[in-house]
């Protein structure tokens, strides 16, 4: 969005990443900020005025109170002339000060007024000793050419009058504790607008972090999401399909043996229900861990329990104590053995599979192996084993996923010179030792 131009001195850096972070943060924001920045050309005239006005009455209004000269070729012209060189104040803060102070050295030698050297000037010299833009430091040239008008005014008045150097110190004193506390206020007021930009700027910035932190944990929810909802479909309509065959081919010779492929599937049915009811749970209550008792190392043998039937007969080997492996890991073990045999029973067209699940060294190691083709033993979106393990289908993804973010590895190719698949991982668990 174009914004319009603004005649007026340009932000300081951190003030113009703050305005560029909060457009870029929210478009309620940059159509604040276009409103802003499209007010200031009408509102900068205004305040340049008032300042203007109130400069010149307050130079008539300290002249009368002080005793001084009022009259139309003297203060009234030097009170119209420092007022409207405010008007060009933000443009050119060191030109006005400068015209200002020579207004007001030329009415004061020249007899033309007889009050005031330095409180004249106070607004120019406030607007330079605020100036905080890159480039242009306006403090050392404020105090520098307030000293300079200073010593100018204590020549005048020890040439012109005849005072001593203690007398001229003395008349002057009031002018220079003006200076300095005039300068001071006006660093203060932009030290002020400084610590203001630099903690607008830390917030956005907090605000931004948080935005990521934010942005990089639904990224990780939406996977682990995806990988289970994966893990659970996949694998329940898998051995759902596996049992329906073999009570469709068992019901006419083996009725009993149809009624428990029926039962497995109706079982397998019931389980996925809650895995599902699990997840939908943890989503409308987040932060709430709920225990999946029927996804885990201990739960393997039955899982293949249900995935073996007369085509395909699977062997469990484990080593070391189960029951002691974490619950991230056991879950984790499971969902690969769990895929691992779908994607044996979809594709690979195997007579045998072997699950090996060791517990020993600070580590869990899972292997599961099939005699399958391997031609045929691909991923569940048709991967072929030419390809990278990795870079295709949401099953051997989500596995490697699962693996690495526990800090482990994994691997997923054909196995032996006789054909077969193997998927293997490797789980480090500091400090356990079974």
């Amino acid at each position: 969005m174009e914004q319009p131009a603004v005649r007026d001195a340009p932000a300081a850096p951190s003030t113009a990443r703050l305005v560029d972070g909060l457009v870029a943060a929210d478009p309620r924001t940059a159509r604040l900020v276009d409103g802003l920045v499209a007010a200031a050309p009408r509102t900068a005239p205004l305040v340049d005025g008032l300042l203007a006005a109130g400069t010149a009455v307050a130079v008539l209004a300290v002249t009368a109170q002080l005793g001084g000269r009022l009259d139309v070729v003297g203060t009234l012209p030097l009170a119209a002339w420092l007022g409207a060189l405010l008007l060009m104040r933000r443009r050119w803060p060191l030109a006005v000060l400068l015209l200002s102070v020579q207004a007001v050295v030329v009415f004061r030698t020249a007899g033309l007024t007889d009050v005031g050297w330095v409180w004249p000037v106070s607004a120019a010299y406030a607007v330079l000793a605020a100036d905080d833009r890159p480039g242009r430091p306006g403090l050392p040239w404020a105090a520098g050419v307030g000293l300079a008008e200073l010593a100018c005014a204590g020549a005048w008045e020890m040439s012109a009058d005849g005072a001593t150097v203690r007398e001229a110190v003395g008349s002057l004193g009031a002018e220079a504790l003006w200076l300095a506390v005039l300068l001071a206020a006006a660093t203060a007021y932009r030290n002020r607008l400084r610590w203001r930009a630099e903690l607008d700027e830390r917030l956005l910035r907090a605000a931004r972090e948080r935005d990521l932190e934010a942005g990089r944990r639904i990224a990780e929810a939406r996977l682990d999401i995806a990988r289970e909802l994966h893990d659970v479909v996949g694998h329940t309509l898998t051995v759902v399909g596996l049992q329906l065959r073999v009570a469709a081919e068992a019901l006419d010779d083996s009725p009993a043996e149809a009624r428990n492929a029926l039962a497995t599937a109706q079982q397998v049915r019931t389980e996925a229900l809650r895995d599902l009811r699990a997840l939908v749970h943890v989503l409308r209550a987040p932060g709430e861990v709920t225990e999946d008792p029927a996804a885990g190392v201990l739960e393997i043998a039955a899982l293949v329990d249900r995935m073996r039937s007369t085509e395909l007969d699977i062997r469990v080997e484990t080593t070391g104590d189960l029951a002691a492996v974490p619950a991230p890991v056991s879950l984790a073990v499971h969902r690969i053995v769990q895929e691992a045999l779908t994607n044996t029973v979809r594709h690979a067209q195997a007579s045998q599979a072997k699950v090996d699940i060791r517990c020993a060294d600070g580590q869990v190691e899972v292997s599961v192996t099939d005699d399958g083709r391997v031609e045929a033993s691909v991923t569940d979106d048709g991967r072929t084993p030419a390809q990278p393990p990795q870079t295709n289908g949401h099953g051997i993804r989500g596995m490697d996923e699962r693996v690495r973010a526990l800090g482990g590895d994994f691997t997923a190719g054909p196995h032996g010179k006789s054909g077969g698949w193997l998927v293997r991982a490797v789980i480090p668990v500091p400090g356990f030792r079974p």
